[in-house]
């Protein structure tokens, strides 16, 4: 009996000894930090999956917040980090969400993650229109960390992040130009105001792409002129107090859309987008060329002795009816020129555009001395390109491994000039073609 006993309380300290190095080994795995990578700034940081999905959801992280940062022209200034939890599809919870996003305000300040579930046909457009959310979620209450618990966030604009991935590098626009150019034929653009109350989650995949599309020509026009960069991103950190009424809200921070002709710089601006001009820049001599042409288009004149007037003979009386439609029209083909300027000329264009809407409305206090100074900017301007221009030849003909192919047709025809246009085929000048080809020097 007592070996029984002994026994028995034997085994029980054996299983009692084996059940506490088990607790042991599983606290030690739990108390063991989870692997993690962190992006670059250091804003992002990842965990779940491996490692190489780690390291490339970070550098899509980091190269869709560099884009947005290039359109705003802002420098690095995040406040709050983002954790991305990473995950991959388990057969037993098939019901999980690909993208859930957390934002709430803790004891510590605000806290901001985002769940991903990465499929084998991922979608790297919709994680980086995820991962925009969460950016700009950032940069609006970026300098409202105590707001109250329980607050209702508001989501940044649709437009602005399709805007925003339409806008990347290397985007493929022309599905966003087939989608906009029967539109534009037909003089059916949508309106600006109910563009922006649309939901792109309820639309089907031709309706999304025209509302990305619409995005686009938004943002550009948001962000043309040197102020436009800044007026976004006030926008953007005003967004936390924003209305009901999105237009409202545009016209707050924008002048452009405050103005009373906004419809009409709108259809514009999607023409010029539903046309392919965005993306296809002149060249400094072109952009000069054409807005020389502009410049020089008569106006019909007042006096009887003079059939046309110059921009700084306009100033000296009230306009006359026809007079005034010359110059709308004139507005309106500046405001054409400036979507594919040279990026150089842009800012003379838009100026030269200010300008005639000045002699429009007969505020002309301070235009002539504007006058001669874009004249005076533009010789400047063309003499410093015709200088970089014959630098990049020489460094081409003397310095460059490589040619850029662009004299490839000025040397053929050289080639083909120094040949003789007739050639003799009898015995003694064959003989002497071959040896000239023999002995060439």
């Amino acid at each position: 009996m007592d070996t029984i006993n002994r026994t028995m309380r034997f085994a029980s300290h054996s299983l009692f000894r084996t059940l506490f190095f088990l607790v042991l080994i599983n606290a030690g795995l739990l108390a063991a930090p989870l692997e993690r990578s962190v992006s670059t700034s250091r804003q992002f940081i990842a965990y779940g999956a491996d490692t190489p999905l780690r390291g490339a959801i970070c550098d899509l992280a980091e190269k869709t917040k560099k884009n947005l940062l290039n359109i705003l022209q802002r420098r690095e200034e995040w406040k709050t980090p983002i954790i991305l939890n990473l995950q991959f599809p388990q057969a037993n919870v098939p019901d999980v969400p690909s993208v859930a996003r957390y934002f709430s305000q803790t004891g510590s300040g605000l806290k901001l993650q985002l769940d991903l579930t990465v499929r084998a046909d991922v979608d790297v457009v919709a994680i980086q229109r995820e991962l925009l959310r969460a950016i700009l979620l950032e940069m609006i209450y970026r300098r409202q960390p105590d707001l109250p618990a329980g607050s209702v966030y508001v989501e940044p604009p649709e437009w602005l992040v399709e805007g925003v991935l339409a806008a990347a590098p290397g985007q493929d626009r022309a599905p966003l130009v087939d989608a906009l150019s029967p539109l534009i034929a037909s003089n059916n653009v949508m309106p600006l105001e109910q563009f922006l109350r649309q939901q792109p989650a309820l639309l089907d995949s031709p309706a999304r792409l025209l509302y990305r599309a619409y995005s686009l020509a938004l943002l550009q026009w948001l962000i043309d002129g040197s102020t436009g960069p800044s007026f976004l991103a006030a926008y953007i950190e005003n967004l936390y107090h924003a209305s009901n009424d999105p237009l409202l809200d545009l016209r707050a921070h924008f002048p452009a859309i405050a103005a009373a002709d906004f419809d009409r710089v709108w259809k514009f601006r999607v023409a010029a987008i539903g046309s392919g001009r965005d993306y296809e820049l002149l060249t400094f001599a072109e952009t000069e060329r054409r807005l020389k042409a502009l410049l020089d288009q008569t106006v019909p004149s007042k006096k009887a002795a003079d059939k046309s007037a110059s921009l700084e003979q306009l100033m000296a009386s009230k306009l006359s009816a026809v007079q005034a439609r010359q110059l709308h029209q004139f507005d309106q083909q500046l405001m054409q020129l400036a979507t594919t300027a040279h990026p150089v000329m842009r800012p003379i264009v838009a100026e030269y555009q200010e300008i005639v809407e000045l002699i429009i409305k007969h505020r002309i206090q301070g235009v002539r001395a504007r006058l001669v100074r874009l004249k005076s900017t533009r010789a400047r301007l063309a003499e410093r390109m015709d200088k970089i221009d014959d630098y990049m030849n020489w460094f081409e003909a003397t310095k460059s491994s490589t040619r850029s192919g662009a004299f490839t047709g000025y040397l053929e025809r050289a080639e083909k000039l120094a040949e003789p246009e007739f050639r003799r085929h009898d015995a003694l000048s064959v003989y002497l073609d071959a040896l000239e080809r023999e002995f060439p020097n």
